[in-house]
């Protein structure tokens, strides 16, 4: 729950944007687990649906749809993190504080060396992309309450300047590799009773 409330902060404290918690349902989950989170949210006063779209598709997303329809009507002013014209450095440490919580960052001599160079070619304004563990706020992934001070290590940069962003990769996160040979897409068809089959 402390991670959760950490992405709640994010959103509305320093993104200035309403939310809600989408409680996904599957057919393994506890009735005392789902019972105590939507207890918890409503205690902290955070809005909350029961998405049970994984059993009974678009039926059982109804709530969360009708929740959001009201929730985006009154959305509050989009907020960022960081400016444009900030340089790179000065991004990733933004990001890594305010998102995070780090302490700090630490910068590898090959990612010093490659900012250098993605900002003498001019590169300097674009956004950036933390490429890093999703199971912590910090850059180890065994690390999941982050309940000590830690700092974000950067060991890599790398401009894709053709999608118009800076990706830092921190800790020992891999990008995601290209496509097989034979995408799984390409078996994924509709039947003639207007089925969708070969997902699974």
């Amino acid at each position: 729950m402390s991670n959760l409330y950490k992405h709640i902060e994010n959103l509305k404290d320093k993104f200035g944007l309403n939310v809600i918690v989408a409680i996904n349902r599957y057919i393994t989950d506890d009735e005392k687990e789902i019972k105590y989170i939507q207890d918890e949210l409503k205690e902290k006063g955070i809005q909350s649906s029961l998405v049970e779209g994984w059993a009974k598709g678009g039926e059982g997303a109804i709530d969360i749809a009708q929740k959001l329809v009201s929730l985006v009507e009154n959305e509050e002013k989009f907020k960022y993190i960081y400016e444009l014209e900030d340089d790179i450095k000065t991004k990733i440490e933004k990001v890594a504080k305010e998102i995070y919580g780090a302490t700090g960052v630490e910068f590898s001599e090959q990612a010093i060396k490659e900012i250098k160079r993605i900002e003498d070619l001019g590169f300097a304004n674009l956004p950036v992309c933390i490429a890093k563990t999703q199971y912590s706020f910090s850059d180890n992934a065994k690390n999941l309450e982050c309940k000590e001070p830690f700092k974000i290590t950067i060991r890599d940069i790398n401009l894709k300047a053709g999608a118009g962003f800076v990706v830092a990769i921190s800790g020992k996160i891999m990008t995601m590799p290209g496509l097989p040979r034979v995408p799984a897409a390409e078996s994924i068809d509709i039947d003639d009773n207007g089925d969708i089959i070969g997902i699974f």
